[in-house]
């Protein structure tokens, strides 16, 4: 399987907000590539999360980019609100998306790098007709809506799919995983073709601080 630079996007979820500005630093300086922030809804997913002027807030801050990924239904109405508030990319889900194509073209045209993401249950083929207009996949390795979930194993074939569907089309796509990684699973996904890494507790709730907790990522996946 062909491997991609490895990128580490620590999740602000994780994060601790009475001193978010202070947290995104430091992981930046640890050597994060870019910063994840997940945008929950509380109809699409269960919980409620941050918005554009969290994404704002961030943006003053960080000097790598921001990774938002909307858990949210209706994400057509925001789109343009999250890429002025300072997104990179920006990541819908295709269960949110009757018109997936459309939603798509629209990120593209704002500027940002466009994303979809798969939750457990949604199979890789599902995406398949839009391949030509993705930069990033993200693969729910957990259910979304909630942080500190257990990386469910069944999704490592779909991450292999999907690199292996990018790779025949000639798609030059990112594969991102998104819940559950940390020292002993980030090696497992990379294996099977994925190359950005979401992870939240275990850098931010790291025991020995932020920069620890990305170094212990990258000396896992370097043992691959």
């Amino acid at each position: 399987m062909t491997q991609r630079p490895l990128k580490i996007a620590p999740s602000i979820l994780a994060a601790d907000f009475g001193s978010l500005g202070d947290q995104v630093i430091q992981a930046q300086a640890a050597g994060a590539d870019m910063i994840h922030i997940d945008v929950m809804d509380g109809r699409f997913v269960p919980n409620i999360t941050m918005g554009p002027l969290i994404v704002q807030a961030v943006a003053r801050v960080a000097r790598i980019p921001l990774d938002v990924h909307l858990m949210i239904v209706e994400p057509e109405r925001y789109i343009s609100q999250f890429a002025d508030s300072g997104a990179s990319a920006i990541t819908v889900h295709v269960e949110a998306c009757p018109h997936l194509h459309r939603n798509l073209a629209q990120i593209k045209e704002v500027g940002c790098r466009a994303g979809v993401a798969l939750n457990p249950h949604t199979p890789a083929a599902s995406i398949r007709e839009v391949l030509g207009l993705i930069s990033q996949i993200n693969v729910m390795t957990v259910n979304p809506g909630f942080g500190g979930q257990q990386f469910i194993s069944a999704s490592t074939s779909k991450i292999s799919q999907l690199r292996r569907m990018a790779l025949d089309g000639g798609h030059d796509i990112d594969i991102e995983v998104d819940g559950g990684i940390n020292s002993q699973t980030i090696a497992t996904v990379q294996a099977c073709g994925a190359n950005i890494m979401v992870a939240g507790s275990c850098i931010f709730g790291h025991a020995d601080g932020i920069a620890a907790g990305i170094a212990a990522l990258r000396r896992a996946a370097a043992s691959t």
